[in-house]
């Protein structure tokens, strides 16, 4: 019984969370491992279009400047200029589903050295990254990320 108490507030504790940490940008998401309707928020792009609009920060650190160039050798041909995502290709990563709070750094890493099973995004598996890179690229990536991210309001 005390398991089932506790079970119950844990989810109840996760949905209030969800919607403090998310607003009403969750609503506009699809559930998680739901492919049909991440599907449907595509349909509206060409193919290869990028599927959000990128705002650039001012300026980028000299961490995340040497993190673009990274990005734009091994992530840009899929991931779209700035992290934007192509139709059909693959998401963006400019997007509220990769906010630190729900993937973290680690998940950047774990990506590009295992891939991904396909679970928010109807693209299929990432498979991994064919280049190897060191921990400090992989960090110099997420760093320009991250600060694309926040110059869009994800934080």
């Amino acid at each position: 019984m005390k398991t089932s108490v506790i079970g119950f507030a844990l989810v109840g504790a996760a949905a209030v969370a969800s919607f403090v940490i998310w607003g009403d940008d969750a609503a506009d998401l699809p559930p998680h491992g739901d492919t049909a309707a991440a599907a449907a928020m595509t349909d509206a792009f060409e193919p290869g279009a990028p599927l959000v609009e990128v705002t650039l920060p001012e300026t980028l650190s000299a961490e995340g400047t040497t993190g673009e160039t990274y990005y734009n050798a091994v992530c840009r041909a899929c991931h779209g200029v700035n992290g934007g995502g192509q139709d059909g290709v693959a998401p963006p990563l400019v997007h509220v589903i990769y906010e630190p709070s729900h993937h973290g750094d680690a998940a950047f890493y774990s990506a590009v050295r295992n891939g991904v099973n396909a679970h928010h995004w109807p693209f299929g598996n990432m498979p991994p990254v064919e280049q190897r890179l060191t921990d400090g690229e992989i960090g110099a990536i997420v760093t320009y990320i991250r600060e694309l991210q926040r110059a869009n309001g994800i934080n």
